[in-house]
């Protein structure tokens, strides 16, 4: 099986999470991915936990299938290395703030010259121009400077980080999908270019509906819990031994609703008749539902809900998705053996191809286990390099 960026290589310059897996997703799409670390630490992340036999799980998740070479950037002869491998490179990824790349003589207006077909993608907290573009950032910034934290929580409650550093993998996919963009139009003109993604950009982008209310209606939108803003019921609730989730977008499916609570009068009530009035009354629904679930478990509430065609379900705990059978079966985490940790699981890949599947070639790398094998045929590698 032929991969779909079998023989794309790869140059990595990135570093912590955005980047990393940004670079992993084209390494299981079948792309050489060639990590240039710093000599002796490395990425920040082998030195985050958790640990297994003193190799970063968070390092081995986000490295799985990339090679892995030391090289002082510092350092003009390791510069000069690099640019020999441009030569023969399609792709450069990096993730430092706006500026650097140029300081070292490695950015994208200069590595054009010395190959003009490669594809140059910069990830930054607020992008490569634009008033902020000097700030530095992390997820939490781009979580509050693109709006998400302002809309993530309860409205007797502080602004929210959602629970995952939407930040950094919202931009990290941004930027594979600018990268695969960028290839595409080089198969079809032999140029290359430059790809720009920004956090705060990234998240700007999921907020969806809320910025069109704010643009057509001049609404501001607020923290609302877990609940939809414009769609009710479309919620968390509590039945009689824990939570489900109930999302009902449209009247045909409130109308399943009523059918499996056997209250079909709630259709007709002068409260809940559309879309738009439920929201209006949103809380007064709730007492409803949550009246009715008091009666089953969160077991059989969800089976008897999705039996009669509404989307409902538990909300799962990490350990409760890692072990779920539909986790394994849509291969969702995979067994690797790494040299030093041994066996361990990572998250898989959610693209299924029917044609050319993702397949993870190697765990990751060791530091610097790559310099000699990459570099060496350039000149004898030296250990201080």
């Amino acid at each position: 099986m032929l991969q779909p960026l079998k023989k794309i290589k790869v140059l990595d310059f990135t570093r912590v999470l955005a980047g990393p897996y940004c670079t992993m997703l084209l390494a299981d799409m079948g792309a050489e991915v060639i990590k240039i670390e710093k000599p002796g630490t490395g990425d920040d992340t082998r030195g985050f936990g958790p640990f297994q036999n003193n190799e970063s799980g968070y390092f081995m998740f986000l490295n799985r299938g990339k090679k892995s070479i030391q090289l002082d950037l510092k350092n003009p002869e390791s510069i000069s290395l690099l640019k020999e491998l441009v030569k023969e490179s399609d792709v450069i990824v990096e993730n430092f703030r706006p500026g650097v790349m140029e300081k070292l003589g490695l950015d994208y207006e200069t590595l054009k010259e010395i190959n003009s077909g490669i594809v140059y993608a910069s990830i930054s907290g607020f992008g490569q121009y634009g008033p902020y573009s000097q700030r530095p950032a992390y997820d939490l910034v781009a979580q509050a400077m693109g709006g998400l934290a302002s809309i993530t929580g309860h409205p007797d409650q502080p602004p929210t980080r959602a629970g995952a550093s939407l930040g950094d993998m919202s931009a990290a996919l941004y930027t594979a999908y600018g990268i695969m963009v960028a290839l595409f139009h080089r198969e079809r003109t032999g140029e290359g270019q430059f790809v720009d993604v920004a956090m705060v950009d990234s998240i700007f982008s999921l907020l969806e509906s809320n910025v069109m209310r704010y643009t057509v209606d001049r609404i501001v939108p607020e923290r609302i819990g877990s609940r939809h803003p414009i769609s009710s019921p479309f919620d968390i609730y509590r039945a009689k031994d824990g939570y489900i989730v109930i999302a009902v977008a449209n009247d045909p499916l409130f109308s399943k609703l009523c059918a499996i609570m056997n209250q079909p009068e709630l259709e007709k009530d002068e409260r809940f008749n559309t879309d738009p009035l439920r929201t209006e009354n949103v809380e007064e629904l709730k007492v409803i539902i949550e009246e009715w679930l008091q009666a089953y478990t969160v077991a059989e509430a969800v089976e008897l809900i999705n039996k009669g065609g509404v989307p409902s379900s538990p909300i799962l705990d990490i350990d409760e998705i890692c072990e779920d059978e539909h986790t394994k079966v849509r291969e969702m985490l995979i067994e690797l053996e790494h040299p030093t940790a041994g066996k361990f699981k990572i998250p898989g890949n959610p693209v299924k191809l029917s044609k050319t599947p993702a397949v993870i070639q190697s765990p990751s790398p060791l530091l610097g286990e790559h310099t000699e094998e990459i570099l060496g045929r350039f000149k004898e590698v030296k250990a201080e390099i």
